[in-house]
């Protein structure tokens, strides 16, 4: 009898990478008690001529406040992530992310000069609109898609003017609409 062995398979690259790396970032955030994760994985209203300035644009989609801040973005890009990885190819999702985080890194930077922005939920809604977009067939607009705007989007507006918590509801729209256009021009 013939046995099988069992064979691990690194079957979405950018997702799977995108969350190691942020859990490498959450543990220097312990390891250095914030330092890092102020320094290099928070976006926030900083001069031009600091060179981390430009890098944190980016990179502040890679930090997490804490271990349930981690969790909640990960397990979402872990699901939503890989068939997006799969349809849209390894590069294309790549480059929907690093857009992503940088007009939320700007709008941050530019708009809200009082707060830090740390987190992948603008990623996230990114992802959730990408895939209900990737149903769409012949040019008709897939109803999932009408729903996910107005539960997730809608429901982001109404918390953001009614709701004074530690999320950035703007960042969620700014991903949700980033998702929109990229997944609309990825389709052609």
């Amino acid at each position: 009898m013939k046995k099988r062995i069992i064979k691990f398979q690194y079957n979405s690259p950018l997702i799977l990478s995108f969350a190691l790396i942020s859990l490498v970032v959450l543990f220097l955030d312990f390891a250095s008690s914030g330092w890092t994760t102020q320094t290099l994985f928070s976006v926030y209203r900083a001069p031009l001529t600091d060179p981390f300035t430009y890098p944190r644009f980016i990179f502040h989609v890679l930090g997490h406040a804490n271990y349930e801040h981690y969790i909640g973005n990960m397990m979402m890009i872990l699901v939503v992530g890989p068939p997006l990885e799969e349809k849209y190819g390894t590069r294309n999702l790549f480059w929907a992310v690093f857009l992503t985080a940088l007009v939320s890194g700007l709008v941050q930077w530019l708009f809200f000069p009082q707060t830090a922005l740390l987190g992948a939920s603008g990623i996230v809604f990114m992802m959730i609109v990408m895939s209900s977009l990737s149903g769409m067939k012949d040019g008709c607009i897939p109803i999932t898609l009408v729903l996910v705007l107005i539960l997730y989007l809608g429901g982001e507006m109404i918390n953001g003017l009614l709701m004074k918590d530690n999320i950035s509801q703007l960042t969620h729209i700014i991903g949700g609409v980033c998702g929109a256009v990229l997944g609309l021009n990825m389709r052609r």
